[in-house]
């Protein structure tokens, strides 16, 4: 089997969405992932530029997956049944966010007090806000939940989880190769740091 391996994201720059809609991402993922004592937030963590690069791959077309009708409602536990893709979900998903909030508050989401941004994903959430364009709340919210863990805790190689933040907090310990030094001591934090795909900065003389 020919190996297929993943290409580095280099962060700068928008692929995918636009300045506006990057913006309203990264205030997104910096209030499902706040910056506190033990991490840094979401944006910081480059869970927005995780997302833009997804969606400019096959993630975002959809191209593995069947996508051919009839398109019809699904049980939760079956996820999107819908026609659009996460590329198409999310363009029209972030518009009709900034859409509603200046109807309702005369602001976009950017300009919301965070506690506001926080009431409004929570109704979001719940069901609770009438987007217009036939958007769904709890779906796409669902979509921005998943794709930012994703980002928060997949490996750096591909642009979030900065300096492998969420796997220092966790003590995981990444992609290292060999653990036949640790496998019989039980309930130990593993002493080493964290290993991406790609290695550790100081192996790339990159610095620590």
């Amino acid at each position: 089997m020919a190996s297929d391996p993943p290409t580095q994201v280099v962060a700068g720059g928008w692929h995918f969405f636009s300045a506006q809609e990057a913006a309203l991402v990264e205030a997104i993922v910096d209030r499902i992932v706040p910056a506190d004592e033990l991490s840094m937030g979401g944006k910081e963590a480059g869970c927005a530029v995780y997302i833009d690069r997804q969606l400019m791959g096959a993630f975002g077309a959809s191209s593995r997956l069947y996508t051919q009708g009839p398109f019809l409602p699904g049980l939760p536990t079956q996820g999107y049944q819908g026609e659009a893709n996460p590329a198409q979900r999310y363009r029209t998903g972030l518009a009709a966010i900034d859409a509603f909030l200046k109807q309702r508050d005369g602001k976009t989401f950017v300009e919301l007090a965070p506690a506001e941004q926080d009431a409004f994903l929570t109704a979001m959430e719940a069901g609770k806000v009438d987007l217009p364009n036939g958007v769904k709340g709890p779906g796409f919210f669902g979509l921005l939940l998943q794709n930012t863990m994703e980002g928060f805790f997949a490996d750096p190689v591909y642009g979030g989880n900065k300096e492998m933040v969420s796997w220092r907090m966790l003590g995981f310990p990444g992609a290292r190769y060999d653990y036949r030094d640790h496998v019989s001591k039980h309930n130990q934090p593993y002493p080493q740091p964290p290993v991406s795909i790609i290695g550790r900065p100081e192996w790339l003389g990159k610095g620590a």
